[in-house]
């Protein structure tokens, strides 16, 4: 079965088993949330340093992302680098990242969490930014570590003006 489908499909299962009142809750063993929130750290570290190699280190080499920059999709690890080596290089100065209402679900070895990410920062053109972002990660456990193999990253859109709504706050 493919990761995706597998994912999917573990998550429609758990899901259905679970009473209402626990959906918002975490999913995950003690140990292995400790590694994901480790992973989310170490993400963060690597993000706030603009250090390319860093990010890619915590990726799978298939990995496949849906990002709110074009194109649709970044299939692999090259694609995706560039996307990181691009979106760094349009920064000046300090880059932030906070998350923000995690939620994390493991089983074996896969994962998924979910987060609302803000991320601040001033353009190299001296635009100041500051963006709300929703996130949903999913990890699977390869010799012990957990690597991402998909991304999906996404703001909310007004479906009568087709326009991103990028002011939002949590």
């Amino acid at each position: 079965m493919k990761p995706l489908r597998l994912i999917s499909t573990l998550l429609l299962a758990s899901a259905s088993s679970l009473p209402l009142a626990s959906v918002a809750q975490n999913h995950a063993s003690a140990g292995s949330e400790a590694e994901i929130r480790h992973w989310m750290d170490d993400f963060k570290r690597a993000f706030e340093a603009r250090d390319t190699k860093a990010v890619m280190a915590l990726y799978t080499p298939d990995v496949l992302v849906y990002d709110i920059v074009p194109p649709l999709q970044y299939s692999g690890a090259a694609a995706y680098t560039k996307d990181w080596e691009t979106y760094f290089a349009g920064y000046k100065g300090r880059l932030t990242l906070e998350s923000r209402d995690c939620r994390i679900s493991a089983s074996g070895d896969l994962a998924i969490f979910t987060c609302l990410e803000h991320t601040t920062g001033t353009l190299t053109d001296g635009k100041p930014v500051s963006i709300w972002l929703r996130n949903t990660t999913a990890l699977r456990r390869v010799n012990g570590r957990w690597l991402d193999f998909h991304d999906h990253v996404s703001v909310p859109a007004d479906m009568e003006t087709d326009k991103a709504l990028t002011d939002l706050k949590p």
